[in-house]
């Protein structure tokens, strides 16, 4: 990450305001706005409060709970919206009977503790039929991160969210990282973590492998790869 990167905040300072205002009335003196951070005080929230405050907060602030925290997901920019296109272009052709579903909650981690707002989850079509803001993973094929240019990526989509994907028993995580321009996949989830873990730089050939069998040809991830350098 580059130094503007890590100095960025995570939400606003008006969002915060918008999301207490609309925050349960018993979880609002619990919130707290530091150094750009969205900070709970007095111990952390349970499952159940988190959820409470998930469903309240406003349109531009989509909050995830890993690791027992309450954390603030970057809003997706154009390039992340393109490459999310040319991975659901890809799935649509090769596997036509899956559906990959967009910015979709899910139960992760251990015992399904944590809440994670995957950018893509892939399942077969009707999967999602009927659920609620949170997803069990049990019969999804693959989760999907698409970087953002946030201090907290590092963290989120690197370290914590293929242990908390792992423990949910996902078969396949698949990151596509715009900041080293690689793709990882991981797969085998066993006791906690991915047994299998492979990085590929953009342009190569990837294999998803089972349950998900696809190709990826990355060439055109090429086409992000400048205009994701910040300045």
């Amino acid at each position: 990450m580059t130094p503007d990167t890590e100095e960025r905040p995570q939400m606003s300072v008006e969002d915060f305001e918008e999301l207490v205002r609309r925050a349960p009335r018993e979880l609002r003196n619990r919130l707290e706005f530091l150094g750009g951070r969205l900070c709970i005080r007095h111990g952390p929230l349970d499952v159940e409060e988190f959820e409470e405050l998930a469903a309240a907060a406003p349109e531009t602030v989509r909050l995830e709970y890993i690791n027992g925290k309450v954390v603030v997901k970057a809003m997706p920019d154009g390039n992340h919206g393109e490459i999310f296109m040319w991975l659901l272009r890809q799935c649509m052709q090769q596997r036509p009977e899956l559906n990959l579903m967009p910015e979709r909650g899910v139960k992760a981690e251990a015992y399904r503790k944590g809440r994670a707002i995957t950018d893509g989850f892939l399942a077969p079509v009707g999967h999602f039929k009927g659920h609620g803001n949170w997803s069990d993973t049990d019969g999804a094929l693959m989760a999907v991160e698409i970087t953002s240019h946030d201090r907290d990526t590092d963290q989120r989509d690197r370290i914590d969210k293929p242990l908390g994907y792992a423990a949910a028993g996902i078969p396949v995580y698949l990151l596509i990282d715009r900041d080293s321009a690689t793709v990882s996949v991981y797969s085998e989830p066993k006791d906690g973590r991915y047994l299998q873990c492979s990085t590929r730089p953009w342009g190569a050939m990837v294999e998803l492998p089972p349950p998900v069998d696809i190709t990826l040809d990355t060439e055109r991830l090429k086409d992000y790869a400048e205009s994701t350098t910040r300045r």
